[in-house]
């Protein structure tokens, strides 16, 4: 469903990327891990165009999107959805209304059909009946959950999750992690997540991308990420920083 291949990114004389290939298949569960600016999110930002590349490519479902035009990256973009930190909810709409905001905004849908797709939509993440609900009403796992219905409900084939488990105590957190694996399950949807919670990783991920020093790691399991004696691996997912950190 995807590949990069020997992306390269800097930003003035600051080198994000640095060569960064991987591939990710069709209805496969990623986590992309890493340092706090080591490019997790400016690689999800290639992946959907709102970033050009250096140098490198971006295939999706087989199609570079690198030489894209933005009408042409329109429509790569409808094959996906977003999951962001903060759910990115309109706090003066209803549910209803920001789960159905996307398809409103099509002018293709009559409100009888959106207002079933958000119904569907809703009872998907466990939130029937939530409709008419402001946002300020929701606990931070519902606005999660509402945020994720919007991201389904257009059928798309990815759907990239940033920091998903964020500001969730760990019963929420296991809940969003628990829908986000049947959600891709029961739709066949590609799914890739960034985050530092290594918990949410060790259960989303079938497989997980360590960024360091602007390229892929290792690509490995959960088991096989945890268990690596590799020093770079050990330290990032048990916590330890690096002792050369420490020198002035």
């Amino acid at each position: 469903m995807i590949e990069v291949r020997d992306l390269h990114k800097s930003f003035g004389r600051q080198s994000v990327l640095s060569g960064v290939s991987l591939k990710i298949e069709t209805g496969e569960r990623v986590v992309v891990i890493g340092r706090s600016g080591g490019g997790k999110s400016v690689l999800l930002k290639h992946l959907i165009g709102l970033t050009r590349p250096d140098s490198g490519e971006v295939f999706v479902d087989g199609q570079n999107i690198v030489p894209m035009n933005e009408r042409q990256l329109l429509e790569v973009r409808r094959k996906f959805g977003m999951l962001f930190q903060g759910a990115a909810l309109f706090d003066s709409l209803t549910v209803a209304e920001n789960v159905g905001f996307r398809l409103l905004r099509d002018r293709k849908w009559s409100a009888r059909e959106i207002q079933d797709k958000v119904r569907e939509a809703l009872a998907m993440v466990d939130l029937e009946g939530t409709q008419e609900k402001k946002p300020a009403e929701l606990s931070g796992g519902m606005r999660k959950r509402v945020g994720l219905a919007r991201a389904i409900i257009y059928q798309p084939q990815i759907i990239l999750y940033d920091e998903p488990t964020t500001g969730l105590d760990p019963i929420a957190a296991d809940s969003i992690d628990h829908l986000i694996i049947r959600i891709s399950d029961r739709l066949n949807i590609t799914s890739i997540a960034v985050t530092h919670d290594m918990r949410s990783a060790s259960r989303i991920g079938q497989r997980i991308f360590l960024l360091h020093q602007g390229r892929v790691h290792i690509s490995a399991t959960p088991d096989e990420l945890f268990k690596s004696e590799d020093p770079v691996v050990h330290r990032f997912v048990n916590g330890i920083s690096d002792p050369k950190e420490h020198e002035f």
